[in-house]
């Protein structure tokens, strides 16, 4: 029982958790950024594609970051530690 609990410890240490903001451009195309990660940004012509896109983004960011102490250091790992996800709302205001 205690062996179960440590290699799902274990795995899990395998994954790395990151926000990901994904928005529809006025052509349709929906756009996938990672703020947590400098310059990871995706896009698929529908959501599932940019889903799919972004996370090869972070894949390939984080493999790049293994190289580059540098850009590796501009990664916010912690993201997920200090921020829950809210909600993501339009807001309308009147035009002055």
């Amino acid at each position: 029982m205690i062996s179960d609990k440590i290699v799902c410890i274990i795995i899990m240490k395998d994954f790395l958790n990151f926000k990901v903001i994904i928005t529809r451009d006025e052509d349709g195309v929906y756009v996938a950024s990672c703020p947590a990660i400098p310059g990871c940004h995706s896009q698929g012509d529908t959501l599932e594609d940019a889903e799919k896109n972004i996370k090869e983004a972070i894949k390939l960011c984080l493999k790049v970051a293994k190289e580059d102490r540098q850009y590796r250091d501009l990664i916010d790992f912690g993201q997920d530690k200090y921020s829950d996800f809210i909600s993501l709302t339009n807001v309308t205001v009147p035009h002055q």
